[in-house]
C-alpha cells in the first residue's frame, strides 16, 4: 500500500523542516514549498492526500491557497497552519474549507494526531 502522501506550504524553512522530520517516521511521504505560488504547482502535478498550509505568507495567503485549491481540486483536504490564532481565522479557514487547523507553536504530537485524523476521514491513515 501507498503511503500517504502530504504537502506542507509554508514560508518558514523550519516549520516544512520540522513538519518533515516529525511526519516521515510516522509512515508519510512528504514534499514541501516556501510559499503558495509553489505549493500549487505541486498540486498540479501530484496527488496529495493531505496538504498543510500556512496562513500568512507573502504573495499569496493560505486563505487565497485554499481558495485556489478548492476550485480545481474540490475534494482536497487541507488543514491550515496559523501562528495568528484567533476565533475569526479559524472561522474563515473551515469557512473557506479547510479540514482544520492547528496553532503555531505546535507540538510534534499535535501535528501527527491532526494528520491521521485528517487521513482517518479518507481512510487514508
Amino acid at each position: 500500500m501507498a503511503k500517504p502522501k502530504i504537502l506542507i506550504i509554508d514560508d518558514e524553512a523550519i516549520v516544512r523542516v520540522s513538519c518533515k522530520k516529525c511526519l516521515e517516521p510516522e509512515g508519510y511521504d512528504v514534499d514541501s514549498a516556501e510559499d503558495g505560488i509553489a505549493g500549487l504547482r505541486l498540486v498540479e502535478s501530484n496527488t496529495y492526500d493531505l496538504i498543510l498550509t500556512d496562513l500568512k505568507m507573502p504573495d499569496m495567503d493560505g486563505i487565497e491557497f485554499l481558495a485556489k485549491i478548492k476550485e480545481t481540486h474540490p475534494k482536497a483536504k487541507v488543514i491550515m497552519i496559523t501562528g495568528y490564532s484567533t476565533s475569526e481565522h479559524a472561522e474563515l479557514a473551515i469557512k473557506s474549507g479547510a479540514y482544520n487547523y492547528i496553532e503555531k507553536p505546535f507540538t510534534p504530537e499535535t501535528l501527527v494526531k491532526a494528520v491521521k485524523e485528517a487521513l482517518s476521514s479518507t481512510g487514508k491513515s
